[in-house]
């Protein structure tokens, strides 16, 4: 293959075209994962953020049935893997499965360890801080949000349940979204830029070949056909080169000319004998 000029030529860029689309393809897919994945723990976070201003008056006034059916009823909706709530010695208060109601939870478990992985628990977690990414017992993917929920003013200064003031976290809302449909999302990108790549490489490697074949091979071919018939001694022997692009029609008329020029010299040699 690498014989001949068109496999020079064509391979090299054929190479070097496949490899460009791919990594460009590779890097815009990993960007676009990454703005998905972004985009979906900021919803999670909202969700969250929903929930805990949602269910602030029952808890302000310690109206636990509200609260459980708040969260049963959360817990219902279509994506909604788990969500519970639990106080800072990590027993689950409120869940919608009634089975994790009253549960200890291990504060070295994922969901915990960002904020008691050191000897000080830490009270503040940035957005992204506050998500997780796992395999529950079904196999199933699921983005979870752990958001704090703090001490207010209106909880310390409440006459029905009174929390000291310098306890800054109460307890902690932890909520879990399948991601079965945001998975399917990213598939159907992935498949679709599979065949954008695939169509962009035929599409260009077709592109270049033709060209190369118009502004090259095909020039190349005559000035060969041409040569050839020059040195097999055809006769009468063409008075113009075909037309070439010009530096390869210089090749031709000087070939033509050096023919041309041993003919006559052959010729007057005969003459002279």
């Amino acid at each position: 293959m690498f014989k001949t000029l068109a496999g020079r030529a064509l391979v090299p860029v054929g190479l070097a075209v496949t490899g460009f689309v791919v990594v460009c393809c590779l890097l815009l897919y990993s960007a676009i994962r990454s703005g998905v994945n972004d985009y979906a723990v900021s919803e999670a976070t909202n969700l969250a953020d929903t929930i805990l201003k949602s269910a602030h008056y029952a808890m302000l006034k310690s109206d636990r049935e509200t609260l459980a059916t708040i969260i049963r009823n959360i817990g219902e909706q279509k994506g909604v893997e788990h969500v519970r709530i639990f106080n800072k010695k990590g027993i689950v208060n409120f869940s919608a499965k009634a089975d994790e109601i009253n549960r200890q939870l291990d504060k070295k478990a994922e969901g915990c360890i960002a904020c008691h992985g050191g000897p000080v628990p830490i009270t503040t977690l940035g957005t992204m801080q506050q998500a997780r990414r796992f395999k529950n017992s079904a196999s199933k993917e699921v983005l979870a949000i752990t958001a704090p929920i703090y001490n207010e003013p209106e909880c310390v200064n409440a006459a029905c349940h009174v929390h000291l003031p310098n306890q800054k976290v109460l307890g902690t809302l932890d909520i879990g979204l399948a991601q079965d449909s945001l998975a399917r999302s990213l598939a159907i990108i992935r498949a679709q830029m599979i065949i954008f790549t695939l169509m962009t490489l035929v599409l260009t490697i077709g592109g270049v070949t033709a060209m190369l074949r118009r502004s090259v091979f095909l020039p190349m071919q005559r000035l060969r056909d041409f040569v050839e018939r020059l040195d097999k001694g055809e006769e009468p022997l063409p008075e113009n080169p075909p037309h070439l692009p010009l530096d390869l029609e210089k090749i031709a008329t000087s070939h033509l000319e050096l023919v041309q020029k041993s003919n006559r010299s052959a010729s007057n040699q005969t003459t002279q004998q």
